[in-house]
């Protein structure tokens, strides 16, 4: 019997068994909530968060109980990558109205506030073990969104439309059969 597997599992994979959120709650901070049965802004802490965590943590809406950085899920990212650790947040990131083809589904990649994850290498590192499928990832410092997956002659070819040199063929054409359906329309 075959069963169906949500969009994060399939782009990033399984929750790890060895890996657990412990006193990280970055996400419970950074993120924009909005689902029917819980909303909240980005930026803001959770209602619910405390110094020691969740006060709701048994009874939490179901997006809190089914929601995993990327961190839970990508083997090739480093244990010190976690958020709070790294001062990076790694998420499946879904936009509504895509600007482009490589906005409607993609992996974002967060800065922190004050993080250090540039000067000591830890966003490299990361970055590093994310761009290396067909799926855009993007790096946020919080001003500012940069596509960094794929680079920016695949990109181009691909939003253009123009012929890709014989060399980059295969992957411009790669990328456009996988996002079409986020094609802009002219």
């Amino acid at each position: 019997m075959q069963t169906e597997t949500d969009l994060e599992t399939a782009l990033l994979g399984a929750i790890l068994p060895n890996r657990a959120c412990g006193d990280c709650t970055i996400c419970c901070t950074i993120l924009t909530v909005d689902t029917p049965d819980f909303k909240k802004p980005a930026g803001e802490p959770c209602k619910h968060l405390s110094s020691h965590g969740c006060t709701i943590h048994a009874e939490r809406p179901h997006i809190c109980r089914t929601w995993f950085c990327a961190w839970r899920r990508v083997s090739d990212m480093p244990d010190e990558a976690r958020p709070d650790r790294s001062g990076i947040l790694v998420s499946l990131d879904f936009v509504r109205e895509p600007r482009n083809c490589f906005e409607g589904v993609s992996i974002m990649v967060r800065m922190l506030p004050g993080s250090t994850a540039i000067q000591n290498g830890m966003a490299g590192t990361i970055l590093d073990s994310l761009c290396d499928q067909l799926v855009p990832v993007w790096f946020t410092d919080g001003s500012k969104k940069m596509l960094m997956h794929p680079d920016s002659s695949v990109a181009s070819l691909v939003l253009s439309g123009d012929t890709p040199p014989a060399h980059l063929s295969a992957e411009v054409g790669a990328w456009r059969e996988r996002y079409a359906a986020f094609a802009t329309k002219d």
